[in-house]
């Protein structure tokens, strides 16, 4: 008796895995967080496909709305984010004054997250700058011109997501390191936007000699420390307290020779997104790597910071920053 076998096309086996591992995911954890994934994907789509159809502005005030409504939805995002605020400008600011920034960082992820979702339909760097002003382009024009690599150093603040969409579509190819989302649709919906214009999207901690071999060969990599992850770090002052920061983008200027040049990106009052290009943050090199590795990583933390500076209140302060302390 003949055997037939039969084979599937590469794109349906791509799914058959995906489901076989959305269902295996799914099983593991508990109802409630289950369905809190399913919403937020759903919502995720929906919103997607209602930046497509809507006018911007339209579409920035129904994100902010979201934005602001979550605020009072969403208790243990809200708490986290009143008790960091309260940490670094407690000394400032009145406990008033604390509540109304803490309520404009929900509404300014809602009205950033606009554009990202309408930023998945930008292919041309002309609508691109239809609503993002550049600005500091000539210090990234200098460094590429070096051919030693460049890091791209960025942070969540603001629509974050445009930094990798503008390397991208100015064509600099390049590798964007991020950490791998809880959900594994919602991070192949964000692997899926990062590669859709040439760029190569990187789960933090893998493909580190990729990594390595594009710098060397002048290429472009971006990458963000601002947030405590389960990766190697060392501790620094961030906003005046010890915060565990990896090391990642130390290290690879530092075995590399790559130059380090930060970007940011915040919305302005006009609802213009303001992305500048600050001038290179220079490595220092001692021949100690443990010492360079820490003095470099606190460079580039308080390079970040300014990043968040250009408006504290777009920046992710519901994120758990100083959770990792010193023993």
């Amino acid at each position: 008796m003949r055997v037939i076998k039969f084979s599937l096309p590469e794109s349906q086996k791509n799914r058959l895995l995906l489901f076989k591992f959305l269902s295996m995911k799914s099983k593991k954890r508990p109802l409630f967080k289950r369905i809190k994934y399913d919403m937020l994907y759903r919502l995720v789509k929906t919103l997607l496909f209602l930046s497509s159809i809507t006018p911007r502005r339209l579409m920035l005030r129904h994100c902010g709305f979201l934005g602001g409504l979550a605020y009072y939805l969403v208790g243990d995002a809200r708490k986290k984010t009143r008790k960091h605020l309260q940490l670094v400008y407690g000394d400032r600011f009145s406990e008033e004054e604390i509540q109304k920034m803490a309520k404009r960082v929900f509404v300014m992820i809602g009205k950033n997250a606009a554009d990202i979702f309408r930023s998945v339909n930008m292919f041309e760097l002309e609508d691109f700058k239809k609503v993002v002003q550049v600005s500091g382009e000539e210090h990234l024009d200098e460094a590429m011109k070096s051919k030693q690599g460049v890091i791209i150093l960025t942070a969540h603040v603001g629509a974050f997501e445009l930094v990798g969409t503008y390397l991208a579509l100015m064509d600099y190819k390049p590798q964007i390191i991020g950490t791998q989302q809880k959900d594994p649709r919602l991070n192949q919906l964000m692997m899926e936007n990062r590669r859709r214009r040439g760029a190569e999207a990187i789960e933090r901690g893998k493909d580190t000699l990729k990594v390595v071999r594009n710098l060397k060969s002048g290429g472009l990599v971006a990458m963000l420390i601002d947030q405590d992850t389960k990766v190697k770090s060392v501790f620094v002052d961030f906003m005046g307290m010890p915060a565990s920061t990896p090391i990642g983008a130390a290290l690879f200027a530092l075995r590399t020779g790559a130059k380090v040049i930060p970007i940011g990106i915040h919305l302005d009052e006009n609802h213009v997104q303001q992305l500048r290009i600050y001038p290179e943050v220079k490595i220092h090199v001692s021949g100690n790597e443990e010492e360079d590795l820490w003095i470099n990583t606190q460079a580039l933390s308080k390079a970040t910071e300014k990043l968040i500076e250009a408006d504290p209140t777009q920046w992710v302060w519901m994120h758990e920053r100083w959770k990792t302390q010193p023993a």
